[in-house]
């Protein structure tokens, strides 16, 4: 089974990197939520399929309450991104379809345009995989990105992951199909 933390304690206790400090998503960070998604619309909009459905600030509110849900039931672990000195929201990072009986879960990610290409994610997605293979006990994260998104590709080979194959049109995305280059970490692999 994983070991997975309450938020009240992540919030009091957040994962802290260099630049950065990560915390649970919560209702409380809807409005920066809602106000990073919209000012990089376009750019999230290319490869993710959920940003045409984030739409209103209700819709991130919804998003927020259901992560806290998530996390409360050990089903998601969704967390915030920010910049440690100036506090600013930058992404989220966190984990999917968290499997208790096999130890395992999906690594997702996203940054506000501003923010990439400065090697935010690549350092708060190492710390959140810590997290997870340290103290959640996770044994295997999979992580998949369109074979054509080469900034999220060039993360996930940074962080260790080893390439398992292509899932052909995997995502209907901005009207298009995307492949997608699928990988994995153990916890053995560190």
């Amino acid at each position: 089974m994983l070991n997975i933390p309450s938020r009240t304690y992540l919030r009091n206790n957040p994962i802290v990197s260099p630049r950065l400090v990560l915390t649970p998503l919560e209702l409380p960070d809807t409005r920066e939520l809602w106000e990073a998604i919209e000012s990089s619309r376009q750019h999230l909009q290319r490869w993710l399929p959920w940003v045409p459905y984030n739409d209103s600030e209700d819709a991130s509110q919804r998003f927020a309450s259901g992560s806290a849900s998530d996390w409360d039931s050990g089903r998601a672990l969704r967390f915030i991104v920010r910049d440690t000195s100036s506090q600013q929201l930058l992404g989220l990072v966190g984990f999917d379809n968290c499997v208790h009986l096999h130890r395992s879960c999906e690594l997702g990610y996203w940054l506000h345009r501003d923010a990439c290409g400065n090697g935010y994610m690549t350092e708060a997605a190492g710390a959140c995989l810590e997290f997870a293979f340290v103290r959640a006990g996770v044994h295997r994260v999979r992580c998949a990105a369109a074979t054509t998104n080469h900034r999220s590709l060039a993360v996930i080979g940074r962080l260790g992951f080893h390439f398992e194959g292509i899932a052909r049109q995997a995502e209907f995305v901005d009207s298009r199909w995307l492949d997608h280059a699928v990988f994995s970490r153990l916890a053995s692999d560190a």
